[in-house]
């Protein structure tokens, strides 16, 4: 096995919660090439895991025939002797079968799953463990169908260079007029469409209440799109807190470094909130109590105790209803965990 393709080709919240999967692979291999196939909007953070050597560029199936066939072509040339899928759909299917890719394991789901010659049995729907743990059952099959032996890995997965941290920061200082003297408290209210989030009233009130504690600087991010939700919220808080609005950055890789140097950070269950695990930034999340979104199935990658995770009450009527969440309880909960890393 010298050359293995990962495909984790869908959202950056899924494939962040890849990167225990990548560690796994090339530390137990690692004389391996490893390779990931990504969609355009994920491949700068790509670069940035210690654990790819190679970044494919996936132009996904919304793109045309004779994109896709030039992908099959490219797969080809590459001579990977193994794929791992780290889930499975018609897409991914049809693209490594056409590949011709020897050794081609993914979860047996879907119809999909007899385009692959190795599948593992997994009830991801159940959502009985976290979605990074499906993601290594996978790695350690491959790892023992082929007689290697797993290193099990551990985090932090992502990290910088004081010095890299250090220009970053004074950067932020720079571009938003930060205090370099106070702890950073990250708010991300925007959710890509991939989940429920709080409403930016609730935003509101939390913050107020972590601010009557602690003397943060509050800078409030946003991605394409949610510039004006971000705005929003700071016309909400600005007569009691030091806020800031974030939404301008030199890109996917510059924007990671500046979640870097926050000292915590809360959001919903969205690409951001598990890049800002990844680095083991503290960390905050609000979640649905809806099975498959729940806070064990996307739990972050915080390392021990750095994370705190908030739902609605179970409740078919209420799971995905983010207003049954209440900021008093929460901040009770949270306002001596956050003292930890913002005094």
């Amino acid at each position: 096995m010298k050359k293995v393709l990962v495909v984790r080709n869908d959202k950056i919240g899924d494939f962040m919660l890849a990167w225990p999967s990548f560690a796994m692979l090339k530390q137990s291999l690692p004389e391996c090439r490893v390779t990931a196939l990504v969609p355009n909007y994920t491949a700068p953070v790509a670069r940035l895991c210690p654990w790819i050597d190679e970044v494919m560029i996936d132009p996904t199936a919304k793109s045309s025939k004779a994109e896709q066939a030039e992908l099959v072509s490219d797969i080809k040339q590459r001579g990977f002797d193994a794929a791992i899928c780290l889930f499975s759909n018609g897409y991914n299917a049809k693209l490594l079968w056409k590949a011709g890719i020897p050794y081609r394991l993914a979860p047996a789901t879907k119809l999909a799953q007899f385009l692959f010659n190795r599948r593992l049995k997994q009830r991801r729907s159940r959502s009985e463990k976290p979605e990074f743990e499906y993601n290594l059952d996978l790695i350690r099959y491959f790892l023992a169908d082929n007689q290697i032996e797993c290193i099990e890995p551990q985090g932090p997965y992502l990290a910088f260079d004081e010095e890299v941290l250090a220009a970053q920061k004074e950067k932020l200082v720079v571009q938003l007029a930060l205090d370099s003297g106070k702890p950073w408290c990250f708010i991300h209210v925007g959710s890509g469409g991939s989940a429920n989030n709080l409403s930016l009233a609730q935003y509101a009130e939390l913050i107020k209440g972590v601010a009557k504690q602690q003397h943060c600087e509050f800078v409030l991010t946003a991605g394409p799109g949610e510039e004006v939700m971000a705005a929003s919220l700071y016309e909400l808080i600005k007569a009691e807190v030091s806020a800031y609005v974030y939404d301008t950055n030199d890109g996917l890789q510059d924007f990671t470094r500046s979640l870097a140097c926050a000292d915590l950070f809360m959001a919903g269950s969205t690409g951001p909130l598990h890049i800002a695990a990844a680095l083991d930034v503290p960390t905050i999340g609000f979640f649905p109590s809806k099975r498959s979104a729940t806070p064990l199935r996307w739990k972050t990658l915080n390392t021990a105790g750095r994370h705190l995770a908030f739902c609605p009450p179970a409740g078919k009527e209420q799971e995905t209803d983010m207003g049954l969440i209440e900021i008093e309880a929460v901040l009770e909960d949270a306002k001596p965990w956050v003292a930890q890393y913002c005094s």
